[in-house]
């Protein structure tokens, strides 16, 4: 399964069963945790085989159940580390979803109160995502066109355009998608988000959807800026 693939295919799913998560595959999302965070100068953690994880998490559409496994999101406090707990957050739900793995981001009303989560001095935990096989697939919910979230023309040029659909299928807090991709003069995009919950998480994550679409999948090569 690509990168694409997954973002397409990818639901949130906030029902689990008890079947636990292979240790290859714990290695593997160990090691996607360590790069994210020497990449991202973050403090990203997964926690496993912790039943009470969710026991008591709420969010505003839904109850989580069977949560034993999540990513619990932490960084040391700057002025974009929402953003760039959505970016890399959502490179390891992407590739927790070609491994056959599902997922759900929290990070509304959930209670920090996980205590095998480090938080060092000058750190914040700011969300969690659930990972685990699920009782079902999840279920695509309704989108906006390109046009509602960029300046998408005839004139934009197609990678524009193939970036944008991408970042449609990325998760935002209650669906919100208060996201905005502007094609400019000189081949940048800007991207920018509008008040709401947890709104430069979801920057991040759709900044990170636009550059599957786009073919890119590395920081320093992305047109946004």
């Amino acid at each position: 399964m690509t990168l694409l693939e997954a973002a397409r295919q990818r639901h949130s799913v906030r029902r689990y069963d008890a079947r636990p998560i292979e240790q290859e595959k714990i290695r593997q999302l160990l090691e996607l945790v360590e790069q994210c965070n020497r990449e991202g100068d973050l403090h990203i953690q997964l926690v496993t085989d912790d039943k009470k994880a969710f026991g008591s998490w709420f969010v505003n559409y839904g109850k989580f159940s069977g949560v034993s496994n999540y990513f619990a999101l932490v960084g040391k406090q700057g002025d974009n580390l929402d953003e760039r707990l959505g970016y890399y957050g959502e490179r390891l739900v992407l590739e927790a979803q070609r491994m056959g793995l599902n997922t759900c981001w929290a990070a509304l009303t959930y209670r920090r109160n996980g205590k095998r989560v480090s938080v060092g001095p000058g750190e914040k935990y700011r969300a969690a995502i659930a990972l685990g096989y699920g009782l079902t697939q999840g279920v695509a919910h309704k989108v906006k066109s390109a046009g509602q979230v960029s300046n998408i023309s005839q004139l934009t040029p197609d990678w524009f355009r193939r970036g944008v659909e991408c970042a449609l299928t990325a998760p935002t807090a209650v669906n919100q998608q208060k996201f905005y991709f502007h094609y400019n003069d000189d081949h940048t995009v800007t991207a920018t988000a509008q008040r709401g919950f947890y709104e430069k998480i979801d920057l991040g994550i759709v900044k990170y959807h636009f550059e599957i679409g786009i073919g890119i999948h590395d920081m320093s090569q992305t047109p946004i800026v």
